[in-house]
Order: structure tokens, then C-alpha cells, then sequence
């Protein structure tokens, strides 16, 4: 689609276009004589019940703004990724739409590569909840052993307030926790993950003094996204790590979290215990 169709109709050219991308007889519709490809404008009200002159005014670029509601069925009726559902409000009302959380299962082969790819550098992926759902084989030589953990326990909060061996490693572990307790308020906040979260919230709270008395001092740090990680590694001895945070694209539930050795000689040292197999 081109700059020029956008126009001042770009909300109703960008409907246009992803409706002549979705097949008729794949949703169920008689495919018949059609004089366009893809869904009729009736197929898409229908779909998103609302009135069929509502939405061909929509396309046309009059009858006024749509509503919060009406867009997000029309994202659904045109089966649109949350990248596009997210342009269309772009479009339509000139903000994002509302967070909302939707844990989706595991990686795609091709992030598992990204993280295989940085390797000496300890790389892991984490959901909105703090979940870590993937990492490269780093990870376990200097981090924590996800592996050892069954998938539902895998998450960076609980391994932080209730494996012993977190205080061991940390210099200064209370400085560690409290930041970290706020920067996953931010994430959780950001991603509209409040209710996904509440479980682990209520399990720490219950088993972990140290967590109940932190989360309820724990403030949103200015920026959570970077910095520098302090380790004394039981067989490294002391690290100094500098992290990174990045959204992976089309998957607004994901993190990309990245910590490179300050010390080269550090990724060597790392590189030989990852070729040992040495998990901590």
C-alpha cells in the first residue's frame, strides 16, 4: 500500500486493504463471484457486529471517530497481529489501544537462534510476568538453572526471594531486590499484567518475609531497561556484567535481556565452562 492511498483516509484505506487480504472461504464465505479479493464490507460488520453502513462510512472516512470498543472488534473480525491492531488505533484515534496481557506459549525457533548467537554473553527471555521462557546455554553456567526448575517455577522473582543461593551471589542483595521489585512493577503496569500476576504476588507474600516487606516499599525505578549486574560467581569469582532490555519485536509479552562481561577475559572464562558443561 502505497503513501498516497493512505491519504486523509488512512484509517479507512488500511481497513480496505487488510480485508482484501483475508479468504473468504477460509472464514466460511461462500467465495461466489466477487468483485474485489477478500471479505465484503456486510462480511466485516458481521463479523464485528456492528452495522454494515456504520462500517462502509468508516472505510469512506465519514460518520465521525470509532470508538475504543468498536475498534478493537474490527481488529478482531479482520484477524489483525497486535502490531497491526496497535497501527489501526494509531490511525483511528491517535494513541496505542489499552495494555492488555496475553501470555502466548514458548519462543519461535528463530529467537532461540538470537540467543544461541550471543553466547559467551549470559541472553534469556522473559514474559511481562517476569516468566523467563528461553535462554542460551550461558544462562545456567553463570545465572541460575531454569532447566533444573519445572516450567510453572521458572520465574526471576521467586528464584530471587526464595533460592537461597540468590543471596550468595548478590553483593548486596536487598539493594538488588528492591530494584528489582520495581522495575517489575513497570512491566507489569506497562503490559496491563496486574491480574496475571496476582498468584505469585499472593505465593511470595506468603512464603517470603523479605518479599512481603519490599513490595510494599518497592518504588518504579526512572529507568529499569539498563545497567550494571554485580556477581560473585562460585567458581568465576567476582563478575561484572552490563545488562540491556529490548522488546522483541511482535511480541509485546517478551524481553530480550542481554548481559555482556565488562572484563573481555570474562568471556573466555565463561566461553571454557559453557564448553564443560558446568551449570551453577
Amino acid at each position: 500500500m502505497t503513501d498516497a492511498a493512505l491519504g486523509d483516509n488512512a484509517l479507512g484505506a488500511y481497513l480496505k486493504d487488510r480485508r482484501a487480504k483475508l479468504d473468504p472461504a477460509a472464514l466460511g464465505y461462500p467465495p461466489g463471484r466477487r468483485r474485489t479479493p477478500g471479505l465484503r464490507r456486510e462480511e466485516v460488520a458481521q463479523r464485528a457486529n456492528i452495522s454494515a453502513t456504520w462500517y462502509t462510512w468508516l472505510e469512506q472516512g465519514r460518520g465521525g471517530g470509532p470508538s475504543t470498543e468498536v475498534l478493537n472488534r474490527i481488529a478482531a473480525a479482520l484477524m489483525l497481529t497486535e502490531v497491526e491492531r496497535e497501527h489501526v488505533f494509531l490511525l483511528g484515534l491517535g494513541h496505542q489501544p489499552e495494555a492488555r496481557y496475553e501470555k502466548e506459549p514458548g519462543v519461535s525457533p528463530r529467537l532461540q537462534r538470537v540467543l544461541d548467537a550471543l553466547e559467551p554473553s549470559p541472553a534469556l527471555i522473559r514474559t511481562a510476568t517476569w516468566d523467563v521462557v528461553a535462554w542460551n546455554r550461558a544462562v545456567p553456567i553463570v545465572l541460575f538453572d531454569y532447566e533444573a526448575l519445572p516450567p510453572e517455577q521458572r520465574n526471576i522473582l521467586r528464584s530471587l526471594f526464595l533460592d537461597p543461593r540468590a543471596k550468595d551471589v548478590q553483593y548486596d542483595w536487598e539493594s538488588v531486590a528492591r530494584h528489582v521489585l520495581g522495575a517489575f512493577r513497570a512491566d507489569v503496569a506497562r503490559a496491563g499484567a496486574s491480574d496475571a500476576v496476582r498468584t505469585i504476588v499472593d505465593e511470595l507474600t506468603a512464603l517470603s518475609p523479605e518479599f512481603r516487606t519490599l513490595w510494599r516499599e518497592s518504588d518504579i525505578p526512572s529507568h529499569g531497561g539498563d545497567g550494571v549486574k554485580h556477581i560473585r560467581h562460585p567458581a568465576l569469582g567476582p563478575i561484572t556484567f552490563e545488562y540491556s532490555a529490548f522488546a522483541v519485536d511482535g511480541r509485546t509479552d517478551l524481553s530480550l535481556i542481554v548481559y555482556n562481561p565488562v572484563a573481555a577475559k570474562d568471556l573466555d572464562r565463561i566461553q571454557a565452562l559453557i564448553d564443560a558443561g558446568a551449570a551453577v
